[in-house]
């Protein structure tokens, strides 16, 4: 059949309705360019379906991804709580009496030797933490007055205290750890993660990513992005409210019959210049539409929190919280529920400066615990009850850390302390990791590392160790070479692992 009759068939609206008027002026606005690719996203595994050809041939994508398969999967999902601004570890998770000594005092002059600060100027003081600290669980580990939630379930989870970066400025520690480069253009681990496993629901999208905080990461959009990889893989933003994914609906005034011929007509047109041309591009806009389609009715039923028993909400803390965390922790977990591999929670707001009580360790610091802990514990408690702490990877943790000093910026006398990327902590709870176990050690005052040294691409290759692919082997060819995540670098840190 030709091109001239296959267009031929397409049948348009017939008199000219509001509705057919809508219908034409949306076209118009360009349909396939519009802010449906922001739903930009694979319903099927990572190889079915028509996408295929936007990657090579359905074989070389099978053979390339079951080649970085070789092993079991200790996971098959993945929720990452990321804090965007940088946790201070000295008042949450590493407990340093020494800074209680040395408070006030003027740092040592070797933890300014060499070392790059995004603020500290002069000399700057040691400063102690204001919060009490005590051992929880049987494996003892120190936990701050401010996690009280955590504290009860800190035997779950796997903390390491050893975590360094290259990175000391919160873009390009966001895009490290997010994407295994400080710089724009790479895929995001989530994005890695859904080439590599797809997504179990074919009305949903494989990787989700949740904001709360009032604000984006430093680095914007791109640390859920899909880089180089197609568009399919990238992160889709769900929000809070009556409409959880921007641009979803039906246009205002256009009938629903009418809608679903728009998106038959376009997918036509698209693949007449699949035909003619080869361009992937119209093979992504064909399934972000027809997928978007099942997704007017999959996500509301998904984001519709109102389904949980009142034992849940009460877990979690959803009707006394302001944030929008809490919400986002319940929400995650139904997106796991309901076969998204993979949901990414960012809350803004971990900055702690130090420069007024909104960044602050005494009043910002206290503020975000508040929000975050008691759903945090909920979500991992929750997880285990449903049988799926097992198999899905909880991540926590900022971009870095920071220092034991007080920044004191322009003699500001409000508590804060500076970024720090040479020690910092974070944690791994579920998924086949180490329960119970603290890894790692800094030094008396959590300036360094001591062992057991964990850097970023470490991390990573540990996480895709988890869900079953070697970090060496999954990779995309683009621009003449091979990439992965973790670039040149990378090990998996197997005393993470039980």
């Amino acid at each position: 059949m030709t091109h001239e009759d296959k267009t031929s068939m397409i049948e348009f609206p017939g008199a000219e309705s509001a509705s057919t008027r809508a219908t034409r002026r949306a076209m118009l606005q360009g349909l396939g360019a519009s802010a449906l690719t922001a739903v930009a996203l694979r319903a099927r595994g990572p190889v079915a379906g028509s996408l295929a050809g936007c990657v090579g041939s359905s074989d070389d994508v099978v053979k390339g991804i079951e080649h970085a398969r070789t092993h079991r999967p200790r996971a098959k999902r993945v929720i990452y709580l990321h804090m965007a601004g940088g946790p201070s570890q000295h008042d949450l998770l590493d407990h340093k009496p020494a800074l209680a000594r040395y408070d006030g005092k003027k740092c040592p002059q070797e933890l300014l030797e060499g070392q790059r600060f995004a603020f500290l100027k002069g000399h700057p003081t040691i400063l102690a933490s204001p919060f009490s600290f005590a051992q929880y669980g049987e494996s003892g580990a120190w936990v701050s007055q401010l996690l009280p939630h955590f504290a009860r379930v800190v035997d779950k989870v796997c903390i390491v205290r050893s975590m360094v970066t290259t990175e000391f400025n919160h873009a390009p520690a966001q895009l490290f750890l997010q994407t295994g480069a400080p710089r724009l253009g790479r895929p995001s681990l989530g994005a890695w993660v859904h080439y590599a496993l797809g997504s179990d629901n074919r009305d949903l999208p494989g990787f989700v990513v949740l904001v709360s905080g009032g604000k984006n990461p430093s680095a914007g959009k791109s640390v859920w992005g899909s880089g180089f990889l197609p568009s399919v893989h990238a992160g889709v933003p769900f929000r809070d409210g009556k409409e959880p994914v921007l641009f979803l609906a039906d246009p205002p005034g256009m009938a629903r019959a009418a809608r679903l011929r728009q998106v038959e007509l376009a997918g036509a047109l698209d693949r007449i210049q699949w035909e003619r041309e080869r361009h992937r591009a119209a093979l992504a806009r064909i399934e972000q539409r027809e997928l978007s389609t099942r997704m007017q009715e999959a996500v509301p039923r998904v984001c519709d929190l109102r389904q949980e028993p009142d034992a849940i909400h009460d877990l979690y803390g959803t009707r006394e919280s302001t944030g929008g965390f809490a919400r986002n922790c319940l929400l995650a977990r139904r997106l796991l529920e309901s076969g998204v591999r993979f949901v990414q929670l960012y809350d803004w707001g971990w900055d702690s400066h130090g420069t007024s009580p909104s960044d602050d360790v005494l009043h910002q610091l206290q503020l975000k615990t508040r929000e975050t802990d008691r759903p945090i514990a909920a979500l991992l408690v929750d997880l285990e009850q449903r049988g799926m702490l097992e198999d899905t990877l909880v991540v926590w943790g900022g971009e870095f850390g920071r220092t034991p000093m007080n920044e004191a910026r322009n003699g500001s006398r409000f508590l804060g302390r500076d970024h720090q990327g040479t020690a910092f902590t974070m944690w791994l709870a579920g998924g086949g990791v180490h329960a119970g176990y603290v890894h790692g050690e800094t030094d008396d005052l959590g300036a360094r590392v001591v062992s057991g040294a964990v850097e970023v691409h470490d991390l990573q290759a540990t996480i895709l160790q988890i869900l079953g692919f070697d970090h060496e082997l999954l990779t995309y060819r683009y621009a003449g070479r091979d990439f992965r995540l973790t670039d040149v670098a990378g090990r998996v840190v197997n005393e993470l692992l039980a």
